[in-house]
């Protein structure tokens, strides 16, 4: 595709954009809100870093 074809290609594409101020996302692709790690998980984690700590403190007070 020659380059001024490429750009009346996006200029089409993106036409739409000029009227919305503002309101443009980023990018074209639709953006995910999933996280990297399932709750479960995070959960556990928490889970044993509290759970550690408190055994941490429990030890301390009795040493």
């Amino acid at each position: 595709m020659a380059p001024k074809q490429r750009m009346a290609v996006a200029n089409k594409q993106f036409s739409k954009n000029v009227t919305q101020r503002g309101n443009v996302p980023k990018g074209n692709k639709a953006t995910e809100s999933k996280l990297p790690t399932s709750q479960w998980l995070i959960g556990l984690f928490i889970f044993v870093v509290c759970g550690s700590a408190i055994f941490e403190v429990i030890r301390y007070i009795k040493a």
